[in-house]
């Protein structure tokens, strides 16, 4: 009976852990330029746990995710690269934030 238990318990451990998927996804960020913002999106974006992945595209205005959706979301992604001075979709970074950019770095017209 043990045994049987512990098989159970067992599958249910691993199907669990089979749970876990991996995402890719594209979502809007707005920068102005490759020397500066591409890093700065880039390291804010994988700054947040479960991102595996992330490459901002400034000709696109796109930030390429492969993340884990068991750990995190775009949305939290999206609020991360905004408190970095970068708009996101419809999370836009706080005028604050946004006044600390470099001067090549604003968008903001």
């Amino acid at each position: 009976m043990k045994k049987v238990i512990l098989t159970m318990l067992a599958v249910a451990a691993m199907s669990a852990t089979m749970q876990a998927k991996t995402v890719k996804t594209e979502i809007p960020v707005n920068g102005k330029c490759n020397e500066m913002c591409k890093p700065r999106i880039e390291r804010a974006a994988k700054a947040v746990p479960g991102v595996l992945s992330a490459t901002w595209n400034l000709k696109a205005q796109k930030l390429t995710l492969v993340y884990d959706n068991t750990k995190t979301d775009t949305k939290k992604v999206q609020k991360a690269v905004a408190a970095s001075g970068h708009d996101s979709g419809n999370i836009k970074a706080s005028q604050a934030t946004y006044n600390k950019l470099p001067g090549c770095c604003k968008y903001r017209k």
